[in-house]
């Protein structure tokens, strides 16, 4: 059995996977845990991610996490297959798989039967061009009447997912998220659970996850990684392009900060609305201090 822990960031869904995972492991049932976020692929990308020291995990072995460098650029068609091969494993180990994890995409492409369609150099090239002339907005205003949904679980600054989405549309002529996530069957036999937050309280707990990081040492975090090279992924992840845009002196530290608070937000208000789309998840307050325990039960009851 596969569980799959997902929710908006900032919701505690990493220190819930190792609440699961330890109970599993003392009721005699070994467990591991996939990262099903993106932008924690990349080695070195640590503060800005919320990634888990080595100390943090609690000895529990943990996969797909720094298997990047931030000068390559992450495909969530990659990644299906390589972390399928990795929970594919786990369980012929006889470990329960959890995979957790808020980019939604990545987690959709795991758990759902589905399949990435191809590329087209020319049309990818052409609107890379149109993308580099006239920049997001034009190309996300024509996803947003060919495919309204997939406009805006993207958003309109992300320029390369905007484009990967009109080249689908145009190859296949079908909707980008056709079958994703709820249309298509599952992989394989899966419980998911979802952590929930009133706004309000998200919010404020965001906007401070976000001090932290820049009291964490993000920019010192940025300068050691500029060096290797950023790719355009990397470049642009929340936190990064504004620590980028500081170092070079466009933000002072107090606009940086502003800026990825308020992105922060948006792309977690993408998330829920990503999210709510999954059937029978069993949904948890994320501040119910229960919620570990409910959540055992259900990751017991189902593994």
């Amino acid at each position: 059995m596969l569980i799959v822990i997902v929710g908006a960031t900032g919701t505690g869904k990493s220190e819930l996977s190792l609440d699961v995972a330890g109970a599993l492991i003392e009721r005699g049932r070994p467990a591991e845990i996939v990262n099903a976020d993106a932008m924690q692929l990349y080695r070195g990308m640590d503060i800005g991610t919320a990634k888990l020291s080595i100390d943090e995990r609690r000895g529990i072995r943990h996969h797909m996490l720094d298997v990047l460098d931030p000068a390559q650029e992450a495909s969530v068609a990659d990644y299906q297959l390589q972390t399928r091969a990795v929970i594919d494993d786990i369980s012929l180990r006889g470990a329960t798989p959890i995979l957790v994890g808020g980019s939604g995409l990545y987690v959709s492409s795991v758990i759902q039967d589905f399949q990435f369609p191809g590329t087209d150099a020319a049309i990818r090239a052409r609107l890379e061009q149109e993308l580099e002339a006239q920049g997001p907005g034009m190309l996300y205003r024509r996803l947003l009447e060919l495919d309204p949904e997939a406009a805006t679980s993207i958003g309109a600054s992300n320029g390369r997912r905007i484009v990967r989405a009109l080249e689908v549309i145009e190859l296949t002529g079908k909707p980008f998220g056709a079958g994703l996530p709820e249309d298509s069957a599952p992989w394989r036999e899966h419980v998911t659970i979802g952590l929930q937050s009133p706004r309000e309280q998200l919010v404020d707990r965001l906007d401070a996850r976000v001090e932290r990081m820049w009291a964490a040492g993000l920019l010192d975090e940025v300068a050691t990684l500029r060096p290797q090279g950023f790719g355009v992924t990397a470049s642009r992840a929340i936190g990064y392009a504004q620590a980028i845009a500081q170092l070079d002196g466009d933000l002072t530290e107090r606009e940086a900060i502003e800026q990825t608070s308020a992105l922060t937000r948006r792309y977690a208000r993408r998330q829920v609305g990503w999210f709510r789309r999954y059937r029978n998840t069993h949904w948890l307050d994320a501040v119910d201090p229960r919620r570990a325990e409910f959540a055992i039960e259900l990751a017991v009851g189902e593994s």
